[in-house]
């Protein structure tokens, strides 16, 4: 990892940071706390990215749908002695939470809890690790900072786009019935569409649809829609109907 070379040539914390444009907080746990075990959770998954070559995350499916749910409703507390992944899921909606749950056992292996309140849960696990697998993670909104995902993660998105998008339309996106009046005739039709208020995000989903050869539009500021016919069933597909 860049970072921790870096760090082995004797540079600063914070100017590290200002080099690879990564949050201070997120280079102090790379260089100071990932190099030691994790005493958390000993014994169980190593983190890929922290072995020597990096390598991606397994198994890569599972991981390209938590990157959509972390990208959607998601995000990294790094003030706590440990960080904590979080993933914020509507309690309605069991299967979706047990999804997201094994794709943070399947990935990491650490403990998972829920914690539920007003009508929403949140699915999260504590990890030194999380911050190596999801490195847009740092302070303040993520639609107020830029987001980028790594080489290492678009190779893993590319073949996995459909679960890729499973989770960010798990998280922010929904399916609706429209219903218009043509000639004193009633008409219904599907569409799925994603809101998310980062055009970082917004711009990765859309490359995610492209790859599936999937018809979308920008039908406002912050709201993907997929409309056409074709396209809806092969959203329906790889997301189907939230559970």
């Amino acid at each position: 990892m860049k970072a921790r070379a870096l760090y082995a040539q004797g540079r600063g914390l914070r100017e590290i940071g200002r080099i690879l444009g990564v949050p201070y907080d997120a280079i102090r746990y790379w260089c100071r706390i990932t190099t030691t075990p994790d005493s958390y959770h000993e014994g169980l998954v190593e983190c890929p990215r922290c072995i020597d070559p990096p390598a991606a995350p397994s198994p890569p499916d599972q991981y390209a749908y938590l990157l959509g749910q972390y990208l959607g409703d998601g995000h990294i507390v790094l003030t706590a002695r440990v960080p904590v992944l979080r993933i914020a899921c509507a309690t309605a909606y069991p299967a979706i939470m047990a999804e997201c749950e094994t794709a943070m056992r399947m990935l990491l292996g650490r403990r998972v809890q829920r914690v539920s309140r007003d009508g929403c849960t949140t699915v999260q696990s504590c990890s030194k690790h999380w911050v190596c697998l999801f490195p847009q993670a740092g302070p303040g909104r993520k639609h107020e900072r830029p987001i980028v995902l790594e080489e290492w993660q678009r190779e893993i998105v590319h073949p996995h786009a459909g679960m890729f998008l499973r989770g960010l339309f798990h998280s922010d996106g929904c399916r609706v019935v429209n219903t218009v009046k043509v000639a004193g005739r009633l008409y219904e039709y599907p569409r799925w569409f994603f809101n998310n208020e980062s055009r970082d995000i917004l711009a990765i989903a859309g490359e995610a649809l492209n790859i599936l050869n999937v018809p979308w539009r920008m039908n406002r500021a912050n709201s993907i829609s997929v409309a056409k016919r074709e396209a809806v069933s092969i959203l329906d597909t790889f997301i189907g109907f939230k559970a």
